[in-house]
């Protein structure tokens, strides 16, 4: 993943990756992880994704990870809250109250300066990494998290007919990635309406991996 290019993509304005409410299936299935109010959850490479106020105001903690900063400072902008910021390491860490960003790579990103996780929503990270680079995350992700349990959610599609991101990822790769370290349950997929960017056919698989 070229960290260029999805700073090229925000000062553009080219997100149409961006979904202007609530992430259906994150409406849908996020109660099936049975988490109580207060818990924390991480949403790697978050941008300013509606998704976190949804869980805000369900009255989650969030913590998340995005490599621009300046999508941050849109999210926080759009929730009416001012962080403090202050530099952790190799990334920024922007604070108010109920949410936590770094902004910078999160391979930089270690176990200490995340804090605990109980959860983790993973709707554009995973997606995001092509072929090479998904095992390096996958392990990364299951490290700095402490194994917690995640509602994961991927395209599946045809990769010869549209390129990436976001990238398509079968249920063969998501159980090689995951099912020695999670039990995987297959709990929705959905035909995304009109196609991937209008030019194949494409599903939404949703599971739910929780502590063996």
């Amino acid at each position: 993943m070229d960290p260029s290019f999805w700073h090229q993509r925000w000062e553009k304005n080219e997100i149409a990756f961006h979904e202007g409410k609530a992430n259906p299936l994150l409406v849908k299935h996020f109660h099936e992880l049975s988490l109580a109010k207060g818990r924390r959850v991480f949403v790697p490479l978050c941008g300013k994704t509606l998704d976190i106020s949804w869980l805000l105001s369900h009255g989650y903690r969030v913590a998340g990870a995005e490599l621009s900063q300046l999508a941050i400072e849109q999210l926080f902008l759009e929730l009416g809250v001012q962080p403090e910021i202050s530099q952790v390491g190799e990334v920024e860490a922007w604070s108010a109250k109920n949410i936590d960003v770094v902004v910078g790579d999160i391979f930089a990103l270690s176990r200490k300066i995340l804090g605990p996780v109980d959860v983790v929503y993973d709707r554009a990270a995973l997606v995001a990494f092509p072929e090479e680079m998904r095992k390096r995350y996958t392990a990364h992700l299951t490290e700095i998290t402490g194994k917690a349990p995640q509602l994961l959610i991927c395209y599946e599609y045809d990769q010869r007919l549209v390129e990436g991101p976001p990238f398509s990822v079968s249920n063969e790769e998501v159980k090689r990635h995951y099912s020695d370290k999670y039990e995987l349950t297959f709990s929705a997929s959905i035909d995304v309406s009109g196609g991937l960017k209008g030019k194949c056919p494409a599903r939404e698989n949703v599971w739910l991996l929780k502590n063996v």
